[in-house]
């Protein structure tokens, strides 16, 4: 038995790939200092391993623009934050939707209520998919851009993005994408519509906590939303405009950074393994993104499954469409934490129970007032062997 069965990879990846933890050690232990500032021979060195990084993002994400305008954060909901409010002012509109994480509803809150934006939220089916009509009907005047959730982190729908971009461009608004869920899950080309892309590096990309990105469309300035040093026109009495240091003040996290860079580079020799040729770099970490997503659905497919046959079970938003390998669901008669709390105690098995920071969703659900529901998420390096275990453990607990 091992110690643990994992099955939280929507909330963090784990375990990491073995070059990223490689990696991340000997950089930081032979370039662990501060880019950008120094002209010295490790600063450059060092700033030469992000530039590098942002170039293999922007690849990776078919961003074909500046490199530069890939800005690093500390996650997800940071660059989430910097990408609303640098497009936004007085007077704006916004449309989301009651799929989106906090990162966005509390955004989109706080805007309401303290610098008069107004939000519309769109409501999703029953399956958890957005029409996109209904983002149409949703856009007013003034409205200044939609942000979507590209996947629901309850329950796995990934939306329809070229259809969603398609209406934002025809409305001419922005369209800024939260892909906490999908990146490095399934392939995402900027180049379909999107202008801001907001992402996380503790998930899909199998990067480390605490750093993220966005990457910022050429035709879209973002007003900076904090202000610093950069190392670049020290004299200056303001932010510079230009990318990345418009967006980026401080001191970034060489650690984290390269750990991205390291993941990057495991993309593209997964994708060169699996069909070898002299394919770029975009092409070649495609199609290894593909086979990521195709090994973590046929876990979750099996697990659906089995959790369909117990009729004490209701799996959240079970329809038919593209979907990454998120599920979640209740026990009838018992709380979701309890649920959680046995499997852990008497199985180690680690999952995610309660409302997932995505408090809409559940509402649309109805689980909402009952504490949520139990979440299940396997990922790329979970085996065959944790799949069993689970599966005999949901038996033995529900059944």
């Amino acid at each position: 038995m091992k110690d643990n069965y994992y099955f939280d990879n929507a909330a963090t990846t784990w375990p990491k790939p073995e070059a990223v933890y490689q990696y991340m050690d000997s950089f930081f232990r032979s370039h662990g200092v501060n880019p950008g500032r120094s002209g010295h021979t490790l600063a450059v060195e060092a700033e030469q391993m992000i530039f590098a990084t942002r170039r293999m993002l922007a690849d990776f994400f078919g961003h074909s623009g500046d490199p530069n305008r890939v800005v690093f954060t500390q996650n997800a909901t940071d660059s989430l934050n910097l990408a609303i409010q640098g497009m936004v002012s007085s007077g704006d509109h916004i449309v989301i939707s009651q799929l989106e994480h906090n990162a966005v509803l509390r955004t989109a809150n706080h805007l309401q209520r303290d610098a008069n934006i107004a939000c519309t939220m769109v409501e999703a089916d029953n399956g958890g998919y957005l029409d996109p009509a209904a983002i149409a009907s949703a856009i007013r005047p003034e409205t200044r851009a939609v942000i979507v959730n590209h996947a629901s982190n309850v329950v796995g729908t990934v939306q329809n993005l070229v259809a969603i971009a398609e209406v934002a461009k025809q409305h001419g608004v922005y369209l800024i994408v939260d892909s906490a869920q999908t990146a490095g899950v399934v392939p995402i080309d900027m180049s379909c519509g999107i202008d801001v892309l907001t992402f996380t590096g503790h998930k899909g990309l199998f990067g480390p906590m605490g750093i993220g990105g966005l990457i910022v469309g050429e035709s879209v300035d973002l007003a900076p939303s904090r202000f610093g040093g950069t190392g670049v026109d020290s004299a200056s009495l303001y932010q510079p405009d230009t990318y990345p240091h418009r967006l980026e003040a401080g001191t970034v996290s060489i650690p984290g950074i390269a750990g991205l860079h390291a993941a990057q580079q495991w993309f593209a020799e997964l994708g060169a393994s699996l069909n070898a040729g002299a394919d770029g770099h975009q092409a070649l970490c495609s199609r290894a993104v593909q086979h990521v997503h195709q090994r973590e659905m046929a876990h979750a497919e099996r697990i659906a499954a089995h959790l369909r046959a117990i009729d004490a079970v209701t799996l959240l938003g079970d329809s038919p469409g593209d979907k990454v390998a998120t599920m979640s669901f209740t026990v009838a008669g018992m709380v979701a934490q309890q649920v959680a709390e046995m499997l852990d105690a008497d199985h180690y098995i680690c999952v995610r129970a309660g409302l997932h920071c995505a408090p809409q969703a559940h509402a649309a659900f109805g689980t909402a007032d009952d504490g949520g529901a139990v979440r299940l998420s396997p990922g790329y390096f979970t085996e065959d062997e944790d799949v069993d275990h689970l599966l005999e453990a949901l038996s033995g607990l529900l059944e």
